[in-house]
This record gives structure tokens, C-alpha cells and sequence, in this order.
């Protein structure tokens, strides 16, 4: 399971790093996270997206991963990856339309076991960001348990549920389409992002992610766990 509060998110990493056997995953769960009260601009967090051929982790394939890490408050650019996972079975032509990759580079693209290796290095010790966080939770979890043979303990920020937090503390009605990332983006006069590709998504969440932090700390310090507690339903 991926999420909760910190105190508890530790302890269960530590259970499980003493379970599981010697790996990517246990090297992983014991590398300590940062407290729940750290400043955020003192945390490192990872945005992440994945590009799937459909909503299901138990039966559709990740096709591309983008990440990039955020550190002291800024993107560091020098991070940002993009990796095309080999699927298990042909690509949907409605995926491969959407999201730009054809048969012949979805046949080139690396094992999902190589990039959820490299990935969860990045990972390590840091929080993750992504916009509606339950999708890349499910596939995150499900790579892990089908390369490795367990599930992952991550504490998460979800800017989507930050996003909604913010709404209904206002008492604003959320209308069709509001909590989508280009909309979001739009209202914090953040530009147009091209969609659907895994790295320009990664990039389009953490640019929103700090002006949502942003707003939220006004200046002051903000404690990992406030972004943590709106992220708490995704």
C-alpha cells in the first residue's frame, strides 16, 4: 500500500525491508523519508506519469515513464527522463494514437523490471508528486509486485486532491473538467503543455505542484505533511 502519514509509513518500511530479500525493493524501503514536519522546500520530491493502454493495473501495460526530480523548492531539468517500457501484448491503436508511440518503438522499448529498477533509485528517500496519484500508485504497485513479489510503502502528494482541497475550502462547485491538469494549470497562469506524452505530463505536474505549494506556504514555512494531509484521499 502507498500513503498514510509518515510515522506510520516508516514503520511499515522497515517491516517490510526486513521481509523482503536482498534487491531493488529492500534497498528502497531502507532509506529513511524525510519528517512529516520538514519544511516542503526542504524535501526532495519526484513527479511522476505514466502513459498506459488503459485505466486497469492488473491488466493493461505501462508504455513510457517521465519523471524529474524537485529539489529545494525548483525542477532540476538535469533529472528529467523519459522511458519507453516494452508492453506485454500489442499496442491498442487507441494508445498508440493518444499517446504517439507506434508498434515498432512500444517492440523497442525496455523491460517494465529495467525502468521500475532505475525508477525506484530515483524514488529513494524522496516523496512522490503526480496529478490524481491513485493512477500511478496502482501501476507503480503492480510493477512492483510482479517484478519483485511485493508491494511499496511511498509517502505521496497527489496535486490533484491539493487541488480539490483548495476548491472546497472556498466553496467553490466543481464543474466538469475543473480538476484536470490543463485546467489547473490554466487558472494559475501556468502555459499550455503538449498532453499524453509521460515527461511532458511529469514536468506540466511539478510546475503545478510548486505554485500549489507556493500558495499554500504564502511565504511561511509548510510542512510536509499539510501537502501529505490533502493528498490523504487520492
Amino acid at each position: 500500500m502507498i500513503g498514510g502519514s509518515l510515522l506510520p509509513l516508516g514503520l511499515r518500511r522497515r517491516r517490510l525491508a526486513r521481509r523482503l530479500p536482498p534487491g531493488p525493493l529492500r534497498d528502497f524501503h531502507a532509506v529513511d523519508l524525510p519528517p512529516g514536519g520538514a519544511d516542503w522546500r526542504s524535501v526532495e520530491f519526484v513527479a511522476l506519469d505514466f502513459e498506459t493502454t488503459g485505466s486497469d493495473p492488473r491488466s493493461e501495460d505501462v508504455v513510457s515513464a517521465g519523471w524529474v526530480v524537485v529539489r529545494h523548492g525548483a525542477i532540476e531539468l538535469g533529472t528529467a527522463a523519459r522511458r519507453l517500457v516494452r508492453p506485454s501484448k500489442p499496442m491498442p491503436e487507441r494508445s498508440a494514437v493518444i499517446h504517439a508511440i507506434t508498434d515498432d518503438e512500444a517492440a523497442r522499448g525496455e523491460s517494465l523490471c529495467t525502468v521500475l529498477e532505475d525508477l525506484l533509485g530515483i524514488l529513494s528517500g524522496r516523496v512522490l508528486v503526480a496529478h490524481y496519484a491513485a493512477a500511478e500508485r496502482g501501476f507503480l504497485e503492480a510493477a512492483c509486485r510482479r517484478c519483485f513479489g511485493a508491494g511499496l510503502v511511498l509517502p505521496v502528494v497527489d496535486t490533484l486532491q491539493l487541488a480539490r482541497s483548495r476548491f472546497e475550502r472556498n466553496g467553490r462547485q466543481l464543474a466538469r473538467g475543473d480538476l484536470r491538469l490543463d485546467a489547473l494549470r490554466a487558472r494559475l497562469g501556468l502555459p499550455d503543455h503538449a498532453m499524453h506524452d509521460a515527461l511532458g505530463d511529469a514536468l506540466a505536474t511539478a510546475e503545478l505542484f510548486l505554485a500549489q505549494a507556493e500558495h499554500l506556504a504564502a511565504g511561511e514555512p509548510l510542512p510536509l505533511r499539510a501537502l501529505m494531509r490533502g493528498s490523504s484521499r487520492g
